[in-house]
Formats: structure tokens, sequence, C-alpha cells
């Protein structure tokens, strides 16, 4: 079926107005403000509405939708990666070395990873997408992506001492 730009800006909303809190909860795993989610959430919506026309294949709305979120976080966490606090950079501390003993809160442990592994990681468990999905998402080959997830729980294992099932 061959989908028309109101047909595809439909879909479009109809999907941005029924995900809105999951959109939401993403963008917060990555900025940590509620302010600031909300602003990347807009963001990637303006974005997306504006681009409707780009979208060839109605069917992978859901992952073309959520690599413009992911773009939308990234850039945010790219202005404002060497922005730290005033009070903060008072306190700043060298990192504290865990003992091996001590259990790291899984929360707390997939913040240590890298941006590529914590997206894997995220859509994969929390917004519960298929690995396909998370490819398309990302732009990534799905090979890089399984490679990404099983280095993750791997480091998750590492951190936590928790086995984290990695199931597709």
């Amino acid at each position: 079926m061959k989908y028309d730009f109101q047909q595809k800006r439909q879909l479009l909303v109809d999907h941005i107005l029924n995900h809105q809190a999951d959109f939401y909860r993403l963008a917060f795993s990555y900025v940590k403000n509620q302010d600031a989610a909300m602003d990347v959430v807009q963001e990637a919506i303006v974005k997306a509405l504006d681009k409707v026309d780009t979208l060839r294949e109605p069917a992978y709305l859901k992952t073309w939708f959520y690599r413009i979120l992911l773009n939308e976080a990234m850039n945010h966490f790219r202005r404002t990666r060497d922005l730290i606090p005033f009070d903060e950079a008072l306190n700043d501390r060298p990192a504290v070395t865990l003992d091996p003993g001590e259990r790291l809160d899984l929360y707390d442990a997939i913040e240590r990873l890298s941006f590529p592994e914590q997206t894997v990681v995220k859509l994969r468990f929390f917004e519960d997408m298929k690995l396909e999905e998370i490819a398309r998402a990302t732009g990534a080959n799905l090979n890089t992506v399984k490679s990404r997830l099983y280095k993750a729980l791997k480091k998750l294992k590492s951190m936590t001492g928790e086995e984290i099932d990695h199931a597709s």
C-alpha cells in the first residue's frame, strides 16, 4: 500500500500520542533531567514532523522515530557533556573504586557503559525492541548490535555480579 504525505503524517501523530511516555522515559535515561528530557523529545517530534516525507516505509515508523530520538539525545549529550554544575566541580573527587564484594546497582552500571552500549541495552530491555529493530533504529549492522549487546552484558555482569538474560 502506498501512503501519501497526509497518511504518513497521521501515522506519525498517532504514534507520538500513543508512545510519548516511552519517548520521555528513554530520553530521561540519557539526560537525567526532566526539562532536558522533554526538550529532547520535543526536538525529536519537531524533526520527525518536518521530515515525515522521508519515511519510505511506514512499517518502520517506530524504528525511524527512535533513530531521530536517539540522535537528539546524543546531540544533547554532546552539547552538555563538558558542562559541570559549579557546585559539582568544587566537590570533584577521583572516582571511588568499588570493592569487588560490593554490588553495583544495575541502573548505575548501565550508566557506566558507552553511549552505543547503553543504547542497545535500553532499547532491548526497556523498550522491548528486537535486535533487528535496534539495528534499524541505530543505523548499525545487526552483527554490530549483537556484539555491542554481548559486550555490554558482559560488562554489566562484571560490574554487578548478576547474569542478565540476553535472549533476542
